[in-house]
């Protein structure tokens, strides 16, 4: 498949999927390319997305790529992305999917690819995670309100975190384990809050089908928990986009407030740009903003559409 768009949009997260339901009713020819592996795959319920609080985070996207490709302007395509560069004046993005290859020309991209998260070590996080395990807290804290949690982390930002975690219980308990450091201000920070810290590894989560129902440490005490939320180590995988991108000490892109990387024509939104993951409401209200700017750059600008329109 080589053909040429207005604009190619790389992700169908919350971020992608609203900035290419506006483009296309900007009347602009829209790609949208998605490798279908979402980070909130093993999430049950999303919440917090007006008129949508509880769905499926699967049938949202669902939805969403349904709306999109109602729309004669869109092309909705799977595909894994290996290559976005300038061309000239244009730019070139390449993607496979199951041995077909897609090659296509556009006047802009926006990266809204979203982000690969590392948990720490446990052998059994990833079978709680999404049902007792999480680590949105504004997404799903509220259904874990007033039950004896961990909070496990091992980060530098774990006191801020796990205060924001102890704002639904009182009886959290924080494990660094054994690998993030908190100084004598953060321990009185938490001890102050009701909080219990404990730096000792941890050997893993305990429970059965059921649900979560400990940690259990690595000298084999077994603290009794009915959920967890977790903080993980997020990786913006671009290297496959050959342009400059401007990147914080997290990986994530620096763009203006509207989108905008450094590189003329190239966008990028939602969990890949700072402060990184956050509700999917926001990422799609991220991804109109940019939608409008992609629309009004190509247009030529305030100043020239404003010309036009006196």
């Amino acid at each position: 498949m080589t053909s040429v768009y207005d604009v190619v949009v790389v992700g169908a997260g919350p971020a992608g999927l609203s900035a290419a339901l506006n483009l296309v009713r900007a009347r602009r020819t829209v790609l949208l390319l998605d490798a279908n592996r979402p980070r909130n795959a093993a999430t049950l319920r999303s919440h917090g997305f007006i008129t949508r609080d509880g769905i499926s985070p699967l049938e949202l996207r669902r939805l969403g790529r349904d709306e999109v490709a109602g729309y004669p302007e869109a092309t909705v395509t799977q595909a894994v992305v290996d290559r976005v560069e300038h061309d000239g004046e244009a730019w070139r993005v390449h993607g496979t999917w199951r041995g077909a290859e897609v090659d296509a020309t556009a006047r802009a991209v926006v990266l809204a690819t979203g982000l690969r998260e590392v948990f720490p070590a446990l052998p059994s996080l990833r079978a709680f995670y999404g049902t007792d395990v999480h680590s949105c807290v504004e997404c799903d804290a509220y259904d874990k309100a007033g039950q004896p949690l961990a909070f496990i982390c091992e980060a530098d930002d774990v006191v801020d975190r796990a205060l924001l975690v102890g704002a639904w219980t009182d009886d959290l308990v924080v494990y660094t384990n054994g690998v993030a450091t908190v100084s004598d201000a953060g321990r009185a920070r938490l001890d102050g809050a009701g909080i219990r810290l404990d730096d000792r590894p941890l050997a893993d989560l305990e429970g059965d089908r059921t649900g979560m129902t400990g940690v259990r440490l690595a000298d084999g005490h077994v603290e009794p928990r009915s959920g967890a939320f977790v903080r993980p180590v997020w990786h913006a995988d671009l290297d496959w986009v050959d342009a400059e991108l401007d990147r914080d000490e997290l990986g994530l892109v620096r763009v203006d407030r509207l989108g905008r990387t450094g590189a003329p024509g190239l966008y990028a939104v939602g969990d890949i740009t700072p402060p990184g993951p956050e509700q999917l409401i926001v990422a799609a209200g991220h991804g109109a903003s940019t939608a409008a700017a992609v629309h009004r750059d190509l247009v030529g600008g305030l100043e020239d559409l404003r010309d036009a329109v006196q």
